[in-house]
């Protein structure tokens, strides 16, 4: 079984919970799969986001990549964790150097850059995405924005390499 090396760029709203994170990456990943038959379609709000997903759907996530201003995200942060996938950051100067990326919204008069996208191809090293963002509205009230990236190799390695985030680990 050959598995597809993916890195998924996330966007969110402060305060999202870890289920929104979860059924939103689910659903864009059921979207790069659709013949995997085991997502059910929509996706139930109480599904969980497990390793055999993944493994059913020959999909392995090589990182999450996100905006450095998300880095205290407390929910991106569980999901890192729990799923044992490095995660990275990129500043809006990062973010805003990906040509072709227009996020279309402003706040307090201040561009933001096209986070999920911009930052799943920055962390993939790919020239196109294979899943363009796709939002999703949790059972919270709050969004997050999902991209996924096929991983194209060393580059997307050298940037984990530089930017990992030290995730504590529970066990002594």
């Amino acid at each position: 079984m050959q598995m597809i090396p993916v890195v998924i760029g996330l966007g969110c709203q402060r305060g999202v919970s870890l289920s929104t994170l979860q059924e939103a990456i689910a659903e864009a990943l059921a979207r790069l799969q659709p013949d995997c038959n085991r997502l059910p379609s929509p996706l139930p709000r109480s599904a969980p986001l497990e390793r055999e997903i993944f493994e059913t759907c020959h999909i392995n996530v090589c990182c999450l990549a996100s905006y450095t201003l998300k880095s205290d995200e407390p929910a991106l942060l569980a999901l890192a964790q729990k799923q044992g996938w490095p995660l990275i950051f990129y500043t809006a100067e990062q973010l805003g150097s990906v040509a072709g990326l227009s996020s279309g919204v402003v706040v307090a008069d201040v561009a933001m850059p096209p986070v999920a996208e911009a930052a799943a191809l920055l962390a993939s090293g790919a020239p196109g995405l294979l899943v363009a963002k796709q939002r999703y509205r949790g059972a919270d009230g709050k969004s997050a924005t999902v991209a996924i990236a096929r991983y194209a190799g060393q580059q997307m390695q050298q940037a984990v390499d530089r930017l990992r985030l030290n995730i504590p680990n529970d066990n002594p």
